[in-house]
């Protein structure tokens, strides 16, 4: 995957870089049987109070309704399309099943137009296809793995990533994730081979403010510019430094370094060894 600059006819055009979408079919239109409307809330609850900050606007999305659970089993299906999805950093592929059924998977690396992908207990060890983790040789690239099986991939789903197979024992296997953490994977779990695809999708520079409000993203305030009644760190003459041992929040929780992992949480005891720990 390449990424693609610009001659600086403006003062961002400079610094901006876009993905050059190789491999991807740039006119192709959703499956209209897969693709459902998306509301858009701008960071509200139900109640209308904003409980995210930074979101609102941005280009209009449909929502492509994508297989994580890759259900459909020992029936092969070719890959007629990779396409672009406005609603996550990887690419996705089209399937067309032997049944006549068609399914949009997240697209791994290596994955072409025209290749086979199969769901199954017996299938090869290649790019897109889908297997139990008991039947996947330790050592193996995977992506789109499932934390309780039948509910389909919750992890390793974002452009680039892939975790790896270190591990088999009993009932669970263990495997390495992207945040470098160990964790105990149920054997009978499906997980997909390969790495995600459009790995430059970390390389690309966004390079202007209007590009962030396309995505949605609207600008952030830091506190320091704030009054006292609007942010702990406001107020003071002129220039004036945070003023506190360490920055806060809005509502003057810690903002560096705080841990927020429930203590009780159920997965402690699937983590083998935790990210940034020896």
């Amino acid at each position: 995957m390449a990424i693609k600059t610009f001659k600086p006819y403006t003062p961002s055009r400079r610094n901006m870089t876009v993905s050059a979408f190789d491999g991807v079919d740039k006119k192709a239109k959703p499956e209209r049987s897969l693709v459902e409307s998306l509301k858009k809330n701008a960071g509200r609850n139900s109640y209308g109070h904003i409980t995210v900050r930074h979101r609102g606007g941005g280009n209009k999305r449909k929502y492509r309704i994508i297989d994580f659970k890759r259900d459909k089993r020992d029936i092969p299906a070719k890959v007629a399309a990779i396409e672009y999805d406005p609603n996550r950093s990887a690419f996705i592929a089209l399937l067309n099943y032997a049944d006549g059924e068609k399914r949009y998977i997240l697209a791994p690396l290596g994955l072409n137009v025209g290749d086979t992908v199969l769901a199954s207990e017996n299938a090869d060890i290649k790019p897109g296809n889908a297997l139990p983790v008991s039947k996947i040789p330790v050592g193996t690239l995977i992506h789109n793995v499932e934390i309780k099986p039948g509910r389909g991939g919750q992890m390793v789903r974002s452009a680039g990533a892939y975790a790896q197979l270190m591990a088999k024992e009993g009932a669970y296997a263990q495997v390495r994730l992207p945040s470098s953490e160990v964790r105990m994977v149920p054997m009978d779990a499906y997980a997909t081979i390969g790495t995600v695809g459009n790995t430059d999708h970390e390389n690309v520079r966004i390079g202007k403010a209007g590009r962030t409000r396309h995505m949605g993203i609207r600008p952030a305030v830091r506190g320091v510019v704030m009054n006292p009644c609007d942010h702990p760190h406001g107020g003071g003459e002129g220039k004036s430094p945070v003023g506190m041992p360490a920055p806060v929040t809005p509502w003057g929780k810690p903002a560096l370094g705080l841990k927020t992992r429930k203590h009780k949480k159920y997965s402690n005891r699937l983590i083998v060894k935790r990210a940034g720990k020896k």
